[in-house]
C-alpha cells in the first residue's frame, strides 16, 4: 500500500507538507500543492477523483443523511433530490440514520471525511451533536422535513397550514371531539403539528382535552395501541386525525379490529398521501405533502449554498394539498 512518505519523496517535499495539502490545515505554496497533487495521482495514494477534487475544491458529490428511507414519504423526497442532483452533474451518497442520534453523527462525520461538497439531512429527534458538528466543519447543509435549526437552510411542509386545513374540514362536518395520533417525540414535525392542532381547535372555540392527544408513537404498533385507547374512552372521539402515514396505518388497523365502519362509526383523515390510499375501503382523505418539490428545492438550496456560503439562510415551508375522499362523514 502506498504511504504518505512515498508521496512526499515523489513530490520532493516533507511528510508534513503533504499532510497539510491533503487536509487543508495550513497554507502551502501553489507550486508545492501542484507537486503533491501530481504525485498523489501518479502513485495512487488516494483515488484520482479525490485528487482532482483537491484541485477543484469540489468532489461533485453530496451526502443524503435521511431517516427511515423505507418510508414512502422519504423515498419520494430522496428520488426528487437525486434526480435534481443528477441534472446538475452531482452524485448523491445515501445514508439511513435510522432516527438514531449516535448513528446520525457518525454518518455526518463519515460523509464529511469523504469530502462531499454538502449534506442534506432529515434530523433525528435529538440532532444537536450532528448539527453542531456541521456548523464547526463549515460544511454546507440543508435540513428537510424537520425544520429544527435556523442556522441552516431548511425546506419542508407548512405543518401549521396542513393541520389547520384538516381541522377546518372536520369542523365543517360538525366534529368537535377529535383525537390526534402524533409521531415520535422530539421531532420538529411532531412539535409543530401538536401546537397547530391545539391552536386550530381553540380558534374554532373547541376545548382540547388532553386525553384526546396521543403522542410518542414510534411505529404502526404504537399507533394501533393509541387508537384502541382513544376508541375505548368513555366519550370516544368522532374523528381521528393521523399525523403521518404510519399513524394512519395503525389507526385503520385498530378500527378494523374493533369492526367499526368508516365513516359511519368513526371518521378518519391524516397527513401523508400515498399511492395506495385510493385502494383502501373507503378511500382515505389525506393531506398530500409536496415531496417532489421539497426534494427539488432542497437540492437547489444546497447547490446555492455550496456556491456561496455567505448568502442569507432560508427556511421554506411549502403548501400541502388536501385530497378529500370518502373517509370523513358528518359527526353523529
Amino acid at each position: 500500500m502506498t504511504t504518505i512518505s512515498e508521496v512526499a519523496k515523489a513530490a520532493g517535499v516533507s511528510v508534513s507538507t503533504v499532510s497539510h495539502v491533503l487536509n487543508k490545515t495550513r497554507y502551502v505554496s501553489p507550486e508545492k500543492v501542484k507537486l503533491v497533487i501530481e504525485s498523489v495521482e501518479a502513485i495512487g495514494y488516494i483515488p484520482n477523483t479525490v485528487a482532482r477534487s483537491l484541485k477543484l475544491s469540489s468532489t461533485g458529490t453530496v451526502g443524503l443523511a435521511i431517516s427511515a428511507i423505507s418510508n414512502p414519504y422519504f423515498s419520494d423526497i430522496i428520488c426528487a433530490i437525486e434526480a435534481e442532483c443528477s441534472k446538475r452533474g452531482l452524485i448523491a451518497f445515501l445514508c439511513d440514520t435510522q432516527d438514531d442520534p449516535v448513528r446520525e453523527l457518525e454518518l455526518v462525520q463519515h460523509l464529511h471525511q469523504r469530502r462531499v461538497d454538502g449534506i442534506i439531512l432529515a434530523p433525528s429527534g435529538d440532532p444537536k451533536k450532528a448539527l453542531d458538528y456541521l456548523i464547526r466543519s463549515d460544511l454546507p447543509c440543508v435540513l428537510v422535513d424537520r425544520l429544527s435549526d435556523n442556522r441552516f437552510d431548511q425546506v419542508g411542509t407548512d405543518n401549521v397550514a396542513a393541520i389547520r386545513t384538516l381541522v377546518d374540514h372536520l369542523v365543517a362536518l360538525h366534529h368537535r371531539r377529535v383525537g390526534i395520533i402524533l409521531g415520535q417525540p422530539g421531532f420538529a414535525t411532531t412539535v409543530e403539528r401538536a401546537k397547530a392542532f391545539r391552536a386550530a381547535m381553540t380558534e374554532k372555540g373547541i376545548e382540547v382535552e388532553d386525553n384526546l392527544i396521543s403522542d410518542g408513537n414510534r411505529s404502526t404498533a404504537d399507533a394501533t395501541a393509541s387508537t384502541h385507547r382513544l376508541l375505548g374512552l368513555k366519550e370516544p372521539p368522532t374523528a381521528i386525525l393521523a399525523s403521518n402515514n404510519l399513524a394512519m396505518i395503525g389507526a385503520m388497523r385498530a378500527i378494523r379490529e374493533r369492526k367499526l365502519r368508516v365513516p359511519a362509526d368513526i371518521s378518519v383523515l391524516g397527513i401523508d398521501d400515498f399511492e395506495w390510499a385510493d385502494y383502501f375501503e373507503p378511500r382515505l382523505t389525506l393531506m398530500a405533502q409536496p415531496c417532489d418539490e421539497i426534494g427539488r428545492k432542497a437540492a437547489d438550496l444546497l447547490i446555492e449554498r455550496i456556491g456561496n456560503k455567505r448568502r442569507p439562510r432560508e427556511t421554506i415551508r411549502l403548501s400541502p394539498v388536501l385530497r378529500v375522499r370518502e373517509s370523513c362523514g358528518e359527526a353523529a
